[in-house]
């Protein structure tokens, strides 16, 4: 059988030939790499994504399929796929269809057969990079003028197109009617931190950030949950804006970009990282406890810690690179972590991170 050519050419020039397993066309973004080996499905469908071609470092992709119960959101959320090897066939009693099949009915390009370690080694060496993957031109210069008009990933206003547009209560789980209200605000919010939050006893409601503010002031829920999402979190006026309003009468969590709004609110400024932190094995220090957590990560920007107030303190560190993996403020009942302590598949070292929320919630 003949197979489809494919080819992803970098902002640098550079290109690499394959083979498509996805859908025909042509699309850019950022590629950013993960080191995961496996929960392709959830970094797929995950919103931190959004605009975002991600390469994944494990040599083979797609063996047990994809299902209907392992989605993070209500569709792909990534510009396009690399890999270097796909499998054509799935094994795994929960698979529903192959990775091939769901990648062409969502309509994103993707690359296999790609020499994903010289990719990888590329991006680490020259940072954040822009490509594009086409099935349709295979003319090296062409892609390479497409790929230099490509927008930075800092001008594009992402949230707005991966957040709910209408607020709507999280019922999957235990129904529980006596739990402390929690109002999720999405940025692009990951489905299974609504379902650790829905574990821990809170009772669950998602907002859009447009209608956060009203919703809060209306409801007067326990607390409020700032979630992941793609982009600048400079560009998040609105979260920042919320924080500022909110800190200092309600209990307030933020993970991933909502810890970065948290740190921009309490005064400290962000940075895009030289290639981002992509995986399921960063290993992460609580400096109130000594302890280290094996985590999952998926970010771009990161706090500078020496812009931080003196009334915020630094309480997660990572061990790979000392960056910001957490800040707590010391009076108030505000704090962020800038991993994802939800992850599934894993790894679960940082579930007591919901836990400590939802107890603090319901005082």
């Amino acid at each position: 059988m003949s197979r489809k050519k494919a080819i992803l050419v970098l902002e640098d020039g550079s290109y690499f030939l394959g083979y498509s397993f996805g859908a025909d066309g042509e699309k850019g973004g950022e590629l950013v790499f993960n080191t995961s080996m496996t929960g392709y499905q959830e970094i797929l469908t995950d919103p931190s994504y959004k605009g975002q071609i991600v390469v994944m470092t494990y040599t083979q992709i797609g063996n047990y399929g994809v299902n209907d119960e392992d989605l993070e959101s209500t569709q792909i959320q990534v510009n396009g796929f690399v890999v270097r090897e796909a499998f054509s066939f799935c094994s795994n009693w929960r698979a529903k269809k192959n990775l091939q099949e769901y990648l062409k009915e969502n309509g994103i390009v993707a690359i296999e057969s790609v020499d994903t370690r010289a990719l990888v080694k590329k991006i680490r060496e020259k940072g954040v990079i822009k490509g594009i993957i086409s099935t349709k031109d295979f003319d090296p210069y062409s892609l390479y003028l497409k790929v230099k008009k490509l927008p930075d990933i800092s001008e594009l206003d992402l949230v707005e197109e991966v957040s709910s547009k209408e607020a709507f209560p999280w019922n999957q789980g235990e129904w529980n009617l006596h739990g402390p209200l929690v109002a999720v605000v999405d940025f692009g919010v990951k489905r299974n931190i609504l379902r650790r939050l829905t574990a821990e006893g809170a009772r669950v409601t998602v907002v859009p950030p447009q209608e956060a503010e009203s919703f809060i002031l209306k409801n007067k829920p326990s607390a409020i949950f700032l979630s992941n999402g793609p982009g600048d979190p400079q560009r998040v006026k609105i979260g920042i804006k919320l924080v500022r309003k909110f800190m200092e009468k309600i209990p307030i969590l933020g993970i991933c970009l909502g810890c970065q709004i948290i740190g921009i609110a309490l005064g400290a400024k962000t940075y895009k990282l030289r290639f981002g932190h992509h995986g399921g094995n960063h290993p992460v220090k609580d400096l109130r406890t000594g302890k280290v957590e094996i985590t999952a990560q998926n970010h771009n920007f990161a706090i500078d810690p020496e812009t931080l107030p003196p009334e915020v303190e630094v309480t997660h560190l990572n061990l790979l690179d000392n960056t910001v993996e957490g800040i707590r403020h010391k009076e108030l009942p505000v704090f962020a972590v800038q991993y994802h302590p939800e992850n599934s598949p894993g790894p679960h070292d940082s579930y007591y991170l919901f836990k400590e929320f939802v107890k603090l919630s319901s005082v």
